[in-house]
């Protein structure tokens, strides 16, 4: 039997099956909670762009967009590592009853974090100007500087937020995930609006509607050390507070280092987008106004609905992580198959039909979402469609990279990565480029990045993960469901689409029409069974 201590939303379990169980529920309970936060937020997100492209236009939103796919990239870099490491090691501290070690943990990671938040703020701060002539958007630098004090906050955020996900507390994660999106939200459109009526520039108004972005991590960053004080009585146990400090740096570096790594060449794809998309399109002879143009239509309407689902995998993989790592340290094969099968089985589940009705309904969706914005419509869609072939590819190197880093495999990633924005780079200059092909180069290029990387990732999980053949033999029953269920829309689709002329109606008809046949299907062929939707149809947390 495990030894239980102090800390909160501990459970202990002299049998292995209900223990077992436990597991299998509070790991759903944890994708569920963070995947319901996820679907707001991506709501919010979208009504956030929708007022904002109106305020804007395309160009303000090209500029609005180069801040943020810095601030994307050096937040990635800043916050991604540690709180994964955290969460690894508070997860296998408290499976060893050790909670001493659990505070040591917290302790150095948001001594860590808050350093390197006042130095890439301050950094991206100072060198605002330089940075925004670097990634060839001169009147962006406004936009970067308004967006700097984001990094700091999202610094304090992920300390914390790693903690409880050691502890298997998805809950508060959440909260943070609204706070930030909702203060982005009222704080950005109405910052934006305000410049737009005091006659300011287009870029001042975006570097005010960026601002917005930095007021919701202040507020995210405000609940989450309120929230960590309240659970903790004010403080951890200061029991060897002293002792092994260094041992615990050196040991949060030697798993975050290579993490941060992969989260910057990931990180680096989008930027490699904005540069060769304005740089190479004035290479054949587009003027910038213009080039900002399709970059803003690019990132404002194409992006956000490619990203959509791809944010629902993060939920999977910081249930499983801990799980997993847990599992891990104490030699568990068989529950090392289940979480891997279980996140690999979700993953797909939910990528599948996404990927599929992206790529067939792309025009359909920007003309429900960005009715009036007919040239940016005609712009994004086409180049939607082809992101949408990469959505799938895109959720499984998520899930795939969170496995490997559970066995702390984390090297592997990292030369996947490497690889895949190799790839991405080359192909991207020479599409782009190219005038018979200019910006498609983009989305081209990030499949065949996202294709590169998941090729590099199955292969090292099949040789490292028990069982793993039978967790990939599970991959053609979603993809035959999502199939048979695209036909059926598309034939629900396609009659309505000419009896009517509301896009809504028949996009709608279609859409429920794909859901109902997916779902079924789903459940006869067991891409889900009966102890998934007895979980989701709890909606709380079991442990």
């Amino acid at each position: 039997m495990r030894r239980c201590f102090g800390l909160k939303r501990i459970v202990c379990d002299n049998g292995h099956g209900g223990a077992d169980r436990r597991s299998e529920r509070t790991f759903m309970s944890g994708v569920l909670t963070l995947s319901l936060s996820t679907i707001i937020v991506k709501i919010i997100g979208l009504v956030y762009k929708i007022p904002l492209l109106s305020v804007l236009g395309a160009e303000g939103m090209g500029y609005f967009n180069s801040a943020y796919e810095i601030y994307a990239l050096l937040c990635g870099i800043s916050t991604s590592g540690l709180p994964i490491a955290v969460s690894m090691l508070i997860s296998s501290a408290r499976e060893m009853g050790d909670s001493a070690r659990v505070g040591r943990v917290f302790r150095t990671s948001s001594a860590l974090l808050v350093t390197k938040g006042v130095l890439v703020s301050g950094g991206l701060a100072v060198f605002a100007a330089p940075v925004a002539k670097a990634v060839g958007n001169t009147d962006a630098y406004l936009a970067i500087l308004a967006i700097s004090p984001a990094l700091l906050f999202s610094c304090v955020s992920g300390a914390v937020r790693g903690y409880f996900q050691g502890c298997r507390n998805m809950t508060p994660t959440a909260v943070c995930q609204l706070l930030e999106a909702v203060g982005k939200l009222a704080f950005g459109v109405a910052f934006a609006a305000l410049a737009v009526s005091m006659g300011m520039s287009i870029p001042t108004a975006a570097a005010l509607a960026v601002l917005g972005v930095s007021v919701g991590s202040m507020a995210a960053a405000v609940f989450l050390v309120i929230r960590k004080r309240v659970e903790t009585g004010g403080s951890m146990k200061t029991e060897s507070r002293r002792r092994a400090g260094g041992h615990c740096v050196l040991e949060l570096l030697k798993i975050s280092l290579p993490i941060t790594l992969g989260s910057a060449l990931m990180g680096s794809t989008r930027i490699i987008d904005m540069a060769l998309i304005m740089r190479r399109l004035g290479d054949i002879g587009v003027s910038s106004a213009r080039a900002n143009v399709v970059y803003g239509s690019y990132t404002t309407l194409a992006m956000p609905i490619y990203s959509l689902i791809p944010a629902f995998i993060p939920p999977i993989t910081e249930s499983l992580i801990p799980r997993l790592s847990a599992a891990v340290q104490s030699g568990e094969a068989d529950e090392q198959g289940r979480a891997v099968s279980n996140s690999m089985r979700l993953t797909v589940f939910l990528a599948v039909p996404a990927s599929m009705g992206i790529a067939l309904y792309s025009e359909q969706i920007l003309r429900i979402l960005f009715g009036d914005q007919s040239e940016a419509i005609a712009i994004a869609a086409p180049l939607l469609s082809v992101l949408g072939a990469s959505v799938l590819f895109s959720c499984m190197i998520t899930t795939t990279t969170a496995i490997l880093q559970s066995y702390r495999r984390v090297i592997i990633p990292i030369l996947s990565l490497a690889a895949g924005a190799a790839v991405k780079a080359v192909s991207a200059y020479f599409l782009i480029g190219d005038p018979d092909i200019g910006t498609m180069g983009a989305p081209i290029s990030t499949l065949l990045f996202n294709i590169t990387v998941l090729v590099f990732n199955l292969g090292a999980i099949y040789k490292i993960v028990p069982r793993s053949s039978a967790v990939l033999r599970q991959l053609p029953k979603p993809f035959f469901a999502a199939l048979v269920a695209m036909l059926a829309s598309y034939a629900v689709y396609l009659p309505l689409s000419n009896m009517t002329e509301s896009n809504l109606l028949s996009f709608g008809a279609a859409l429920a029409t794909a859901v109902t046949v997916y779902f079924l299907l789903a459940v006869l062929l067991g891409v889900v069974n009966k102890d998934d939707i007895a979980v989701f149809g709890r909606g709380k947390n079991t442990e």
